[in-house]
């Protein structure tokens, strides 16, 4: 590795430090790098862990800029996303983003991956998307699996830092090509888990015993990698979390956005968003996308 894009001469920056970037920015402290500086809306989760990791508690995304020569970003949504690379702002990364380059985490419309890079590059940066096809555990491991999207300079650049997290790393291609990936992981992910919770729902409404249930979906054409994570969560009430229902509701609609787009009716897709939306509507959001599980057993179903 030539030491112009060594991990030893680049300062890591983010920008949104939740669930994920949190622990993203703890493994890289692990494994020996140096992130300088955090920045979160949240202001004091940003302090606590800037404390922790001996970084600079940023007061604006563009400090984090100032100071960092990668930052990574792991923001919520699209609003977000074009929020910390407003052009006319000067508290936004733009601000010093020449000689940067930015790796975005979130789960954001392919479009958006596209008009940031383009940004981006006016300003003399680069630009990658990271999508994370894992969760908290797998960002505090350093076993994410990422797919990538942008020019193949930037992919090249941050790679040496993006394999300190992941256990798999995957060039997808150019700006937005990883952001459709993840969108369909995700769709076809929630739709699984909404096939699951209505099993197990309707297990329970015929008096099943749910262990014995799931141990027979395991072993046959019900069997999913969501039976592992979210079965005994579902069966129990267990719903914390790790993937929020919210975030699920606003990654299946990106994914039945996209279908639109394409001129395809997708009628699995579009009822499990309806189902998810429905769970955010109910107040449970911020609950694991496990939750789902209260819409379809019948002790639990809320009012309509």
């Amino acid at each position: 590795m030539e030491e112009t894009v060594s991990t030893r001469t680049e300062q890591i920056g983010f920008v949104g430090v939740g669930r994920m970037g949190a622990n993203m920015a703890r493994r890289l402290k692990d494994v020996g790098s140096r992130v300088i500086a955090v920045y979160d809306v949240d202001l004091e989760r940003a302090s606590g862990l800037a404390e922790e990791l001996g970084s600079e508690c940023a007061t604006s995304p563009s400090r984090v800029a100032e100071l960092a020569t990668v930052v990574f970003t792991v923001v919520t949504d699209d609003s977000a996303m074009r929020g910390i690379f407003a052009p006319d702002d000067p508290a936004s990364l733009l601000a010093n983003a020449k000689g940067r380059v930015f790796v975005n985490c979130a789960t954001v419309s392919p479009d958006v991956h596209g008009e940031v890079e383009a940004l981006v590059e006016q300003q003399g940066g680069q630009s990658l998307e990271a999508c994370m096809a894992s969760s908290i555990p797998q960002a505090r491991e350093g076993t994410l699996y990422l797919m990538c999207g942008g020019k193949q300079e930037s992919f090249e650049r941050a790679k040496p830092i993006l394999e300190m997290l992941s256990a798999k790393l995957r060039y997808i291609g150019q700006a937005g090509e990883a952001a459709k990936v993840k969108a369909l992981v995700n769709m076809v992910m929630n739709i699984n888990t909404a096939g699951l919770a209505e099993g197990l729902g309707l297990g329970a409404a015929l008096g099943l015993d749910l262990g014995m249930l799931q141990e027979v979906f395991s072993q046959t054409g019900a069997a999913s990698r969501v039976l592992a994570t979210d079965g005994a969560d579902m069966q129990n009430r267990d719903h914390e979390c790790y993937f929020s229902a919210a975030h699920a509701a606003k990654d299946s609609g990106i994914a039945c956005a996209m279908a639109e787009s394409v001129g395809l009716s997708l009628p699995l897709a579009n009822a499990t968003w309806k189902q998810y939306q429905r769970l955010v509507a109910c107040g449970k959001g911020e609950l694991d996308k496990s939750a789902i599980a209260e819409l379809t057993f019948s002790d639990r179903l809320p009012p309509r």
